[in-house]
């Protein structure tokens, strides 16, 4: 797929994958393409070269902002990250759009102030 498709395929998803409900408590969060993740971010997170990563919430969850928060305050981020995601899709004989969802849905859980642990039991829970 190329990078256009990609970037295309994850702009139409969005934040479909949340349920209705959610979704317009999402705010001041950008949805971000990148090829693969970066030696500095696996560095920053301290993840090992083995370790997969679909995708990477970056900002302060909900659950954490106060009164201060807003005004200029930089957007969230969820990083998309397609070379994994493709060869996840590949391996679990998935469709690229399904990861895509699931990497949304397991980012939009961390802005929503759930920690790693709690998110996949969600996941297990959704399964």
């Amino acid at each position: 797929m190329t990078p256009e498709s990609f970037e295309s395929l994850v702009a139409e998803i969005g934040f479909s994958p949340v349920p209705e409900k959610f979704r317009a408590l999402i705010k001041n969060v950008a949805l971000c393409v990148e090829e693969d993740v970066s030696q500095e971010t696996r560095h920053d997170m301290e993840l090992p070269s083995d370790e997969t990563l679909l995708g990477l919430y970056r900002g302060i969850p909900l659950s954490a902002r106060g009164d201060h928060y807003g005004g200029g305050t930089l957007p969230d981020t969820i990083t998309i990250y397609q070379t994994p995601i493709e060869r996840a899709a590949r391996e679990d004989g998935i469709s690229v759009r399904q990861v895509i969802e699931e990497t949304i849905w397991h980012e939009v859980a961390h802005h929503f102030g759930l920690d790693e642990n709690e998110v996949r039991k969600r996941e297990d829970e959704r399964s």
